[in-house]
């Protein structure tokens, strides 16, 4: 066995993108022969710099990549980010540190760039949170029973002026980015789009290299005629006994920037012809959709999970990014087992912003890096938290202060997967 001082973990080259990407295969449980065209179509994901391999003699052998991002914190405001992803161990070269020396050499150039913020999906929740990252938003996908829903079969256009037309892929990439734009700055939790996402969401660009089979896309216009919303979707042809439609409308993803859009799509989905069940795609877990039909247990929850999860580089900058729904002020020892962001800081939270300063005041709360990760977008309790034994207060009432400050009224929430 290769000690793992004999393993090289290092930024690939272009020319060892192949080798890479059959390792990423490996990992990810794929065929690791990679096509020529599927390679091809990949290298539109490779930044030099940004994609570490471990090499085993030439053998890559585990695989890391980031990428810039932003996102949206409490109040609006777009926090630099590193996006974290791709990452895969050989299953002949697990349990012995690659993913730590990958994430480390990965994490401290993200704050030599100044990044506040690194983010990733886990696949896997046990992973992540040695290394500081905690789930700050939740995912939930429902089920829609549309003849049990209790909507009007007769419903045909919304009833407040505005109107859904179908469009086509070039439709989507000229109004979608702008919508997109609309919808992250309100929504906390929500990630930027490259123009490449709108590529390969609309057949330009493939990352897989299969043949390209367009969705469906509508849009929703209000009365004045403006862009509040937009759905892609697929579905299938599935048909029961005695001719009855048993089709599905599987949601790809569905933006939406007011109430009146939300409503307006999801009851033209559950109004298509044939279709008796709409699957919702990755929505936040106090989503409208259930409450915007007659009968809500129309809409099973069929999966809910964590889904981004963060990991704070920058304490203050993170802190002072974000806006609270009350005044106060609270002394937070932040431990960071990597040296990356811990210490001591007094938070002074208002109307009119917040401040985070280093103090050698006695800590009110004293909390992993990770567990102020998943208080950041307001969506974990530090009461419950305490609860668990993963905060401890020194100051009693502390969390339940935390919470007043940090918590809010609607859900963060990440509509993507990167």
């Amino acid at each position: 066995m290769t000690s793992r001082t004999d393993i090289d973990v290092r930024p690939i080259t272009e020319a060892e993108f192949p080798d890479w990407q059959r390792a990423l295969n490996t990992g990810f449980l794929m065929p690791p022969a990679v096509a020529a065209e599927q390679l091809e179509a990949r290298r539109h994901l490779f930044v030099p710099g940004r994609s570490i391999g471990a090499f085993d003699g030439e053998r890559c052998v585990a695989t890391f990549r980031s990428f810039d991002q932003e996102v949206t914190a409490v109040g609006g405001a777009l926090v630099p980010a590193d996006a974290i992803s791709n990452v895969t161990v050989s299953p002949t070269h697990r349990r012995r540190g690659l993913l730590t020396r990958m994430m480390a050499q990965d994490l401290a150039a993200a704050k030599e760039r100044g990044d506040v913020l690194a983010t990733l999906i886990a696949a896997e929740y046990p992973i992540y949170g040695r290394y500081g990252f905690g789930p700050a938003t939740t995912m939930t996908e429902w089920t829609v029973d549309v003849p049990r829903a209790g909507l009007d079969a007769r419903w045909s256009a919304p009833e407040d002026g505005g109107r859904i037309d179908l469009v086509d892929g070039e439709d989507v990439r000229k109004l979608g980015p702008e919508l997109h734009e609309r919808l992250r700055r309100a929504q906390p939790g929500a990630v930027s789009r490259a123009e490449l996402w709108w590529q390969i969401r609309t057949g330009v660009l493939s990352t897989d290299g299969s043949p390209w089979t367009e969705p469906f896309y509508a849009v929703y216009r209000s009365a004045e005629g403006e862009v509040e919303g937009m759905v892609s979707y697929k579905a299938d042809d599935r048909w029961g006994d005695a001719k009855q439609p048993l089709n599905t409308a599987t949601v790809q993803w569905l933006l939406a920037v007011t109430p009146a859009a939300e409503r307006a799509l999801w009851s033209y989905l559950c109004s298509i012809d044939w279709v008796t069940t709409v699957k919702s795609g990755w929505r936040s877990p106090d989503d409208l959709l259930p409450h915007l039909l007659p009968d809500p247990r129309a809409a099973r929850i069929t999966t809910q999970a964590d889904w981004l999860w963060v990991r704070i580089l920058d304490v203050v900058r993170a802190l002072e990014a974000r806006t609270y729904e009350g005044a106060g002020s609270l002394v937070l020892e932040v431990e960071d087992r990597a040296g990356l962001s811990g210490g001591r800081w007094r938070l002074e939270a208002g109307a009119d912003g917040a401040s985070c300063t280093p103090t050698t005041e006695s800590a009110h709360l004293v909390l992993d890096v990770a567990e102020l990760a998943a208080l950041w977008l307001g969506d974990e309790s530090a009461v419950r938290l305490a609860a668990l034994g993963r905060v401890r207060e020194i100051r009693a009432g502390a969390a339940r202060v935390a919470d007043a400050l940090l918590r809010t009224s609607r859900r963060p929430w990440c509509p993507d997967m990167f």
